[in-house]
């Protein structure tokens, strides 16, 4: 029965147009230069599925579910099959792709561009790529070997050359075409073809016949030809069965041979003459589609039935089976017949199926699959994925029909029906391209990017900085071919790996350096491969293929070697941190085993994250690892989830970004260059149908906002809960570099902390109008004291006064928590780490009972009251710690814990003031810090302020002490201004009493002189000529200076001297202030004399409580009952 032609149907716009079938042959799918994919049900199809690929699209290939297409932007893209959703972009040209082919199985792709290159990618990992190199013009087709060992090339340099996959060498090559200078120019596309299955004959279409040469030999078989050929040869295909050749020409013609006889089966003529450009069998044979230039797609029906018919259909159905069937027929088999003698098979005859001497039967009727028994040990999954490359492969002598025996094996391994192991991530440089690209960047991070160009003209390396005034841009020779680079504000550090000749070097440009040579370089040990490297501050650090991390100082010197416990997979570096990623084991099922070790390499050396598990979405792998600005670990997995450590939470991993929600297609993904935790940014670039940028034209950068998983994100509570707790999240920060002895944004904090108490306050509003009163209470429990009053008063107002009683009631609790002794000894301890800012280790004055105290505030009860108001003064002079747990507010508020350990700065001050707050609300004074009172009379300023710095409860280093000593000196030597709040009892009596002014002023010079002289001030009055005669231009706070200088000097003996000098004058001074004073007030002479008696016997007892090696006095704490 001949073949018939059925009518052709206009498809797509005029232009190259190519057809396929889709594996199980129900559906013709056609790709035009219109850019559409379209997918016919059959010709008469009059509503076909449209899939929009590009602009433009040149050429196309279907396997497993998968479309892959050339498109008009120079890539090579992947969709889903026939959902059409984009799946990525597997590979790049300068130019367009001008032929695109998958290989048997579906797992590496081939594309030829116009660039004169060609590459071979697989599918699922497009990092895996070979490049092969040598044509001199564009290329025009290309064809897979079956046994995947060598892939065919036709360009219009006029050659057709075999290259070995495995090498990417050019085994041969024969000048077959006219040569042309561009695919337009070219009479032929030479679509070329492998005989199917076995591989062992080429087709290729050369003028008006095909050259069919026989495999490895190379040597030309013999030519098809037909007179009805009378123009060029386009394009040539086989059967499935692997019996017939079909061919089509330039005007139209189709003609079909038998190989095996030579024989011309079937001729066919395009009803208006135009190009044929596309031809494709039906798996099943019996039908051809083939398409032509002006966009029409035709069918053959009834293709060679005479004689082929029942062996094509019958070896179409075991050979075009599903990827994933294959797997299943591969179970049934093994499971069914791993037991049968394996010398026994039932023998099947075959002659009258010719060459299909494949297609072999076993005894249970299942084809039998060589791949899947005749296997090395190897890793099972290799052997899995070779078993749809490695069927039906036999030797081209095997013609006599009968089965080979196989070799009796004496050990068979079981068939696993597990897990499968994932195959590991291999190591990467984070904010790097793939290593296959020509152009690509090897490093964009915060600093800046580094791009290296690798082509014929030139292999070089530009860097570039965001901020010039770090550097200028350079431009670096790249004759090492260094694949891996990382950039900060110190210096450049590149890698290469190892090859025949040289050994893997480290190479760093340390362009901070203030010497000359800024350049060194370090070779690794032999067979020792640098795998990943990066740049801290002062230090740089290399992970090798020998599992070792190697530490090296920004200078050169080597330091730190330690093992990992896994092969490395990335590692970033950021101030004195080195986060570190690595291969803790196998992952299965598509999972990666990573673990993470977070090391710090400052003074103090430790280890922070033990190599706990890095925590990845189901099926992806890491995409990017890194540091935000502020210097917390981060990094990113395939799947576009941003996670951070959260140092608040016992250093664990918290999703702070999904970028796929801000992706508009499926295929579209955003390549992450660094993260800001203050302003909260997530900086990277969007990157359309693909999973990282090109190089050229520039990227530019989005800038993405956080969001934490948090349920019920659309309503009110659920917005604010997540914004408390992002906002907590993110200056966490700030206690880290508190702690590490950092400078940090002071605003920024106290920002955080009132933002975090108005998110609150929000929440607590919102459950009041819900009735939730329970939920007011833990809300309360988060909030500082100023907050939680707030939060009574709402309550209050709200009538809701169970809830303030209960809120309350925390609040009182709150505060003597604050009290207990615990909370104490820590604060004295303090103190003692802290006595070279002036304060004694006497544990005589440590231990004093404060009964004492209390006897003091009860003899002085009557001048509270007047002192009162002197003390809200002396209050408002101090800069409240803003990162303390209690905020003064209100006349409901205790005592700050930040002003309990202060001291004015105008110098003495009376330690029995309260505040009338204490007096008027007895119900606070259950809370201990109320009844706290300041330094007493003989701390000296200057000293109780360094004590107060030093007290903060988060600032540690922020300053060094001797600088410290000198700016507080010269505060200290300063005039007082006339409304200091140091003046006693008997000076405000004598003002009641409206004393005469020289009465006044003895008061005033008696207040000047009570202040005890510290020994170096005696030591200057006494040296201040020979410091002026030295250097007479210098200014008062200049001579306090100098004078502090050469103090210092002196021996620890002599200063001792003065100091004791000091001790002894100053009772002496206080002497002679009272006798002037009872001179100048004869009216109340023995009111004076009772009250310094008083005064001579409290100092007295205070003398004999002290040590008398102590240089400064501590002040008493005061209390008053409840």
């Amino acid at each position: 029965m001949p073949s018939t032609q059925k009518p052709m149907r206009y498809g797509h716009t005029e232009g190259h147009t190519d057809v396929c079938f889709d594996d199980s042959g129900s559906c013709i799918v056609t790709c035009g230069s219109d850019g559409d994919v379209r997918i016919w049900e059959n010709l008469d199809d009059d509503d076909p599925k449209s899939i929009n690929v590009g602009e433009k699209a040149y050429s196309f290939a279907l396997k497993n579910g998968r479309l892959l297409t050339a498109v008009s932007n120079n890539t090579v893209q992947i969709h889903t099959f026939p959902e059409g959703s984009p799946d990525g972009i597997l590979t790049r040209f300068t130019t367009n792709a001008n032929h695109v082919v998958f290989n048997r199985d579906g797992t590496k792709i081939a594309a030829g561009s116009s660039d004169f290159m060609i590459k071979v990618v697989e599918v699922t990992d497009s990092s895996q790529q070979k490049t092969f190199r040598g044509h001199d013009a564009p290329v025009l087709s290309l064809s897979f070997d079956p046994q995947d060992a060598f892939l065919t090339s036709a360009s219009c340099d006029g050659s057709v050359r075999i290259w070995k996959i495995s090498d990417q060498t050019c085994v041969t090559s024969w000048p077959l075409l006219q040569k042309c200078n561009d695919v337009i120019n070219a009479k032929s596309m030479c679509r070329l073809a492998w005989q199917p299955k076995n591989g062992k004959l080429l087709a290729v279409p050369v003028e008006r016949i095909v050259k069919l040469y026989r495999r490895e030999t190379w040597d030309n078989q013999y030519d098809l030809s037909d007179n009805f050929i009378t123009q060029t040869l386009n394009i040539v295909t086989w059967s499935p069965c692997g019996q017939y050749v079909a061919a089509g020409s330039v005007d139209g013609c189709i003609v079909i041979w038998n190989v095996k006889t030579q024989e011309c089966m079937e001729r066919m003529k395009h009803e208006k003459s135009y190009t044929i450009c596309g031809l494709a069998w039906h798996p099943k044979g019996g039908q051809i589609a083939y398409t032509d230039t002006e966009g029409n797609l035709g069918l053959l029906e009834n293709v060679c039935n005479r004689a082929g018919n029942k062996s094509s259909g019958k070896i179409s159905r075991a050979v075009t089976k599903d990827y994933d069937d294959l797997f299943d027929e591969d179970d049934d088999f093994l499971n069914a017949n791993l037991t049968e003698p394996r010398s026994s098979p039932k023998v099947i005859s075959n002659e009258e199926e010719d060459d299909d001497d494949d297609d072999l039967m076993l005894a249970s009727g299942h084809p039998r699959h060589r791949g899947a028994i005749i296997e090395d040990d190897n890793s099972l999954d290799t052997a899995l994925m070779k078993v749809n490359s490695n069927l039906e492969k036999d030797d081209d002598d095997d013609q006599d029909g009968s089965i080979p025996v196989l070799p009796a094996s004496t050990t068979q391994r079981p068939f696993y029906d597990g897990p499968m192991p994932t195959p590991q991530q291999k190591p990467f440089q984070s904010g790097s391209t793939p290593l296959h690209l020509m152009h690509r960047f090897m490093v964009w991070n915060s600093i800046g990017i580094i791009r290296c160009y690798n082509d014929e003209q030139d292999n070089a390396i530009d860097v570039e900085f965001h901020d010039t005034s770090i550097h200028h841009a350079t431009h670096l020779p790249n004759s090492l071919n260094y694949t891996m680079a990382d950039l900060s504000s110190e210096a450049i550090l590149l890698a290469c790996e190892s090859t025949e000749e040289l050994a893997s070097k480290l190479h760093c440009i340390h362009f901070s350096s203030w010497d000359s040579n800024k350049e060194w370089t370090v070779d690794m040990p032999k067979d020792e491969d640098i795998e990943a490297i990066c740049l801290g501050q002062g230090w740089a650090a290399c992970a090798t293929s020998a599992m070792l991390i190697r530490v090296f100082t920004i200078g050169g010197v080597q330091k730190e070697i330690f093992s990992l416990p896994g092969p490395v997979v990335s590692m970033a570096g950021h101030g004195e941190q080195l986060v570190v990623i690595y291969h803790r084991g196998t992952g299965f099922d598509g999972d990666q085993c990573l673990g993470v070790q977070l090391i710090e390499l400052g003074k103090k050396k430790r280890l922070v994250l033990h190599g706990d598990p890095l925590p990845l979405t189901r099926k992806s792998y890491l995409m990017w690892v890194g540091f935000s600005a502020e210097g917390t670990p981060c990094y990113v997995d395939s799947e576009g989830i941003v996670k951070m450590l959260n140092r608040g939470l016992g250093n664990t991993w918290i999703p702070v970004c999904d970028t796929r929600e801000h992706c508009k297609g499926k295929s579209d993904h955003y390549w992450v260059v660094g993260i800001h935790e203050n302003p909260q940014q997530l900086r990277c670039i969007p990157c359309k149908g693909a999973r990282f940028p090109p190089t050229l034209p520039r990227p530019a950068v989005a800038i993405l906002s956080f969001k934490l998983p948090y349920c019920q994100i659309t309503t009110e509570k659920g917005q604010m809960e997540e914004q408390f707790w992002r906002s907590i999240l993110f200056h966490n920060h700030v206690d880290y570099l508190s702690k590490n002895g950092y400078e940090y944004d002071e605003n920024a904090k106290n920002e955080a902390a009132k933002e975090q108490q108005e998110l609150l306050m929000k929440l607590f509003a919102l459950s009041c109008k819900l009735e939730r009163e329970f939920r007011c209470v833990e809300l309360a429990d988060l909030m500082s004291q100023n907050a939680v009053n707030l939060a009574i008063k709402y309550a209050s107002r709200s009538r809701k006064l169970i809830l303030a009683q209960r809120l309350s009631e925390m609040a009182v609790e709150r505060a003597t928590e604050l009290a207990v002794p615990e909370e104490e000894e820590e604060e004295e301890e303090d103190f003692r780490n802290h006595l070279n800012a002036g304060y004694s280790s006497s544990a005589t004055e440590w231990s004093q009972p404060r009964v004492r105290n209390l006897l003091h505030e009860q003899d002085m009860e009557d001048s509270k009251e007047a002192d009162a108001v002197e003390e809200v003064e002396e209050m408002q002079k101090f800069r409240q710690n803003p990162f303390s747990k209690i905020v003064a507010s209100s006349s409901e508020m205790s005592t700050p814990k930040s002003a309990v350990i202060t001291c004015s700065s105008q110098g003495r001050v009376n330690p029995f003031k309260v505040s009338a707050n204490q007096r008027d609300s007895p119900a606070h004074s259950g809370n201990i810090l109320d009844n706290m009172s300041k330094f007493s009379k003989n701390t000296p300023a200057p000293n109780s302020r360094v004590a107060n710095k030093q007290k903060s409860p988060v600032i540690k280093p922020l300053i060094s002490k001797p600088k410290s000593k000198q700016a507080l000196a010269a505060t200290f030597f300063q005039a007082r201004p006339p409304h200091s709040g140091d003046k006693t009892v008997e000076e405000k009596e004598e003002k009641a009493e409206n004393v005469l002014p020289e009465s006044q002023a003895a008061a005033a010079e008696n207040t000047e002189n009570r202040r005890p002289k510290t020994g170096f001030q005696m030591w200057l009055e006494e040296n201040r000529e020979s410091i002026l005669a030295d250097n007479p231009d210098l200014e008062e706070a200049d001579i306090i200076k100098e004078g502090m200088s050469r103090f210092r000097v002196l021996t620890a003996d002599e200063r001792m001297v003065w100091t004791e000098k000091a001790k002894g004058g100053a009772a002496g001074n206080s002497a002679e202030a009272k006798k002037r004073k009872r001179l100048a007030d004869a009216k109340n002479e023995g009111t004076e004399r009772q009250e310094e008696k008083s005064k001579d016997s409290s100092l007295s007892k205070k003398q004999k409580l002290l040590e008398p090696s102590t240089n400064i006095k501590l002040s008493a704490f005061a209390f008053k009952q409840s």
